[in-house]
């Protein structure tokens, strides 16, 4: 059972639809007590970094979900804004993140584009794997996945970079620790592409 961490932020009705369109079992997470039979786990997030904490922080989720992935290595798979909270901090704002994967969000450098307007980074884009892994099975490369952000994910461990980007410079798009997932890329509104990611991390 795949569960949708829903405190606030991010599109879980295009999650949810794309699990039932696979007849993959999912359920929305809105408590402590909503994680039960949950073996995989789905964090989205849109919007600032600061927000998203505090949202998180005052879900009643939060102490629980730490609790999932540091100590029961439940696999996650964070997206967007969810994949940025897993970093120790953020430009973006002056609240902790989760700190699960070593790392900083850092705003897109302006002055490395030649395009205007040039942030957010907005569109599809390829992406570069870092890794071997199979939740990347399947997956046509030169299609690519739909991005809108403007910061990223600096990792400070060069092992927890799964895939790079590049848009002002190459940059970390998706990050991997353990049980841990994060994409910057929205699988949601990537289509075919999309769907097979979801796809293999529920059969992770």
């Amino acid at each position: 059972m795949i569960g949708i961490v829903d405190y606030g932020l991010g599109n879980i009705s295009a999650f949810a639809n794309i699990f039932k369109q696979l007849n993959i079992p999912f359920k929305p997470i809105k408590t402590a007590e909503d994680f039960t039979a949950v073996d995989k786990l789905i964090l989205p997030g849109v919007g600032a970094f600061d927000y998203a904490m505090q949202l998180l922080n005052d879900s009643g989720m939060r102490d629980k979900l730490d609790d999932m992935v540091l100590n029961q290595k439940i696999p996650v798979l964070g997206v967007c804004v969810g994949m940025q909270i897993m970093a120790d901090s953020s430009e973006e704002g002056v609240m902790p993140g989760l700190g699960w994967v070593s790392g900083s969000v850092r705003k897109i450098d302006i002055a490395k584009l030649n395009l205007k307007p040039t942030i957010p980074h907005m569109g599809w884009n390829q992406v570069y794997p870092k890794k071997d892994l199979d939740v990347f099975s399947g997956i046509d490369y030169e299609q690519g996945f739909y991005f809108l952000h403007s910061y990223y994910f600096s990792a400070n461990n060069k092992d927890d970079i799964l895939a790079v980007a590049d848009y002002a410079g190459v940059f970390c798009c998706a990050v991997h620790k353990d049980n841990i997932y994060g994409f910057q890329f929205h699988p949601e509104k990537s289509l075919l592409n999309g769907v097979t990611l979801l796809k293999n991390f529920a059969n992770i």
